[in-house]
C-alpha cells in the first residue's frame, strides 16, 4: 500500500513538472531575441556580482531576474494592461523611479559617488566648494552595513529631519576586493570616527571634545538641550563623511616636530599645497578685499584679530609657501610670523597623554611617536597604551566592557595584559595644517570607516562669489583630486 502511494506521489510530481514545462514553453515561445539578450547581460552581471560578493545565496535572484525578463509569472507590469490612463501614467513614473533608485543604490554603494568639500581643511589641494567623484573600487567597496537606506541622502532626510536609514538589519563589516590598499599620501574619504555620537545642535566640535571642554554633566544635562541639542548615535557607514590625507599607515610610528611629519624616524615630504597659519601685521594699512581675492583666501579664513586701539591691523591667514612669499613682498606688510601652536583651544588625542606631555598640533607624539595599530599586532596594555588604544578596543573593535581598574585592563570581566588588533588603522591629516581638525584631535581611522578615494573634481563653486561673478572655477573642472600622488 505504501509502495503505491509513493508511485502516485511521483506521478503527481511528474505531471506538475510537465504542466509547468508546458506553461514555461508557452510563455517563452514569443519572447523577442533582444529580451533574451537583455536577460543574458543582466544575468551575467549578477553572477559576476555574486562572485565578487563571495555569496552563493545571491544566485537565487537569477530566478527572479528570469521571471522579470522572460517568464513573467509575477505581474510586475500589470499596470501596462490597465484601461485607466491615469493609472498607466502614474505607474510608468513609479516604475522609472524605482529602477533609477535601484541603479543609484548599487552605483553609490559599490562603484562611486559625488562628495562636496564643506571646509578648508585640505586647501589648497582641494578647495571648499569642490565636488568630487569618489571611487569606491580603489580600496574595494564596503558591503553596506545598514543596507536599508534611502540612496540619495547620507543620514538625514531633508524636510522630515529624520534618519534616512533603518538600523536593522545590520550587516557585519566586509570589504570587497579592490585594486590596492590605502597608501601614504592618499587623499581618502572616510566616515568620521568620532561621529558615532553627536549633539544635534552642536555637531562640531565632536561630542567627545565637547565633554572634554564642558564636562559630561553639562553636555548631557537636559537643561542645556537648547545649546547642545539631542544626543544622536549613528552606525559606522551613516556617520559624516570626512576627507583628509593619509599620513600614517598601520604599524608605523608617527610624530610631528615643528609641523613636519616623521614616520619611523624619517622626515616625510610636505604636500605641494600645504598651508600653515600666520599672523600678518601691516604698517597701519587695512588690506583690501582684492588682496585676499588675489591670494584666493576664503572669506571665512580672512580673520582680523582684535588689537588695542592705535595698534596696526593683524590678520590670521592660512598661507602656502608661495602665498607667503607674495604676502612678504607687499609693501604694507611689516611682519609675518607663524601662529604659536599652543593657541589651539581643542584637546589633542589622546586627551590625557597630550595634556600631560604638553603636545601641540605642531609638536605631537613625544620623542618616540605613537604606534598606529595594525591588524594582528599585539600591544602590552599598560596605562599609556590603554589611554592611546582604549577607543579602538572598546568602540571600533566592539569590546564595550573593556575598562581600566586596579591598574589592569579587564575585557568581559577578565584581566588581560595584552591586546591583538582585529583591524588596520590610519592617521589622517589635512593639508591646511593649522585649520584642520583631524587625527591629531580624534585619533585613528579604522579600516571599516574607509569609504574611497577621490578621483577627480567634477565641478567647483566658489561659495564667496556669485554664480556669474566668478563663482564657477572652470579651471578646476575634471582635474586630478590627488595631485601629489
Amino acid at each position: 500500500m505504501t509502495h503505491n502511494t509513493n508511485i502516485s506521489a511521483s506521478d503527481k510530481l511528474k505531471a506538475l513538472l510537465s504542466r509547468f514545462s508546458a506553461s514555461l514553453k508557452a510563455r517563452t515561445s514569443g519572447i523577442k531575441t533582444t529580451r533574451w539578450i537583455r536577460f543574458g547581460v543582466v544575468a551575467a552581471l549578477w553572477i559576476g556580482f555574486s562572485i565578487w560578493m563571495e555569496n552563493a545565496w545571491l544566485l537565487l535572484a537569477l530566478f527572479l531576474i528570469f521571471d522579470i525578463y522572460i517568464s513573467g509569472y509575477i505581474p510586475f507590469t500589470w499596470w501596462k494592461h490597465s484601461k485607466n490612463r491615469a493609472v498607466r501614467a502614474v505607474m510608468s513614473w513609479v516604475d522609472a523611479i524605482v529602477y533609477a533608485l535601484i541603479l543609484v543604490y548599487f552605483i553609490f554603494n559599490f562603484i562611486g559617488q559625488n562628495y562636496s568639500i564643506p571646509s578648508s581643511s585640505l586647501e589648497k589641494t582641494l578647495l571648499t566648494g569642490d565636488y568630487l567623484f569618489v571611487n569606491k573600487l580603489t580600496y574595494g567597496p564596503r558591503v553596506p552595513m545598514t543596507p536599508i537606506h534611502f540612496p540619495l541622502v547620507h543620514n538625514t532626510l531633508p524636510i522630515l529631519n529624520c534618519n534616512s536609514y533603518l538600523e536593522w538589519p545590520h550587516v557585519k563589516y566586509h570589504r570587497l576586493k579592490g585594486f590596492r590598499n590605502v597608501e601614504s599620501g592618499d587623499i581618502v574619504v572616510f566616515n568620521f570616527p568620532a561621529g558615532d555620537t553627536v549633539m544635534s545642535k552642536m555637531p562640531n566640535p565632536d561630542y567627545y571634545q565637547l565633554v572634554a571642554l564642558h564636562g559630561y554633566a553639562a553636555v548631557n544635562n537636559p537643561a542645556n538641550k537648547a545649546v547642545f541639542g539631542e544626543k544622536i548615535t549613528r552606525p559606522v557607514d551613516r556617520r559624516e563623511n570626512y576627507v583628509k590625507r593619509c599620513v600614517g599607515l598601520p604599524g608605523q610610528r608617527l610624530k610631528i616636530i615643528d609641523g613636519e611629519i616623521f614616520i619611523n624616524g624619517i622626515k616625510q615630504p610636505m604636500p605641494q599645497h600645504a598651508q600653515f597659519a600666520y599672523y600678518v601685521t601691516t604698517d597701519g594699512y587695512h588690506l583690501p578685499t582684492s588682496f585676499f581675492d588675489d591670494l584666493d583666501i576664503a572669506i571665512d579664513d580672512r580673520i582680523s584679530l582684535n588689537v588695542p586701539k592705535g595698534y596696526p591691523p593683524v590678520y590670521r591667514l592660512p598661507l602656502t609657501n608661495d602665498m607667503l612669499d607674495i604676502v612678504k613682498s607687499n609693501p604694507h606688510v611689516v611682519d609675518v610670523e607663524r601662529e604659536p601652536a599652543e593657541n589651539d583651544p581643542l584637546h589633542l588625542f589622546p586627551f590625557e597623554i597630550a595634556d600631560r606631555e604638553g603636545w601641540t598640533r605642531a609638536d605631537y607624539g613625544g620623542p618616540d611617536g605613537i604606534l598606529i595599530p595594525q591588524k594582528g599586532m599585539t600591544v602590552a596594555l599598560n596605562l599609556d597604551n590603554w589611554l592611546l588604544y582604549q577607543r579602538a578596543i572598546r568602540v571600533y573593535e566592539d569590546n564595550p566592557s573593556a575598562t581600566w581598574k586596579n591598574s589592569k585592563v579587564y575585557i568581559n570581566g577578565s584581566p588581560t595584559d595584552s591586546y591583538t588588533f582585529a583591524m588596520d588603522y590610519y592617521f589622517m591629516m589635512g593639508d591646511n595644517r593649522d585649520y584642520s581638525q583631524d587625527s591629531r584631535f580624534w585619533g585613528f581611522v579604522p579600516e571599516d570607516h574607509i569609504v574611497g578615494s577621490p578621483m577627480f573634481v567634477i565641478a567647483s563653486l566658489d561659495v564667496d562669489r556669485g554664480l556669474f561673478g566668478g563663482g564657477l572655477r572652470w579651471n578646476r573642472f575634471f582635474i586630478d583630486a590627488n595631485p601629489d600622488k
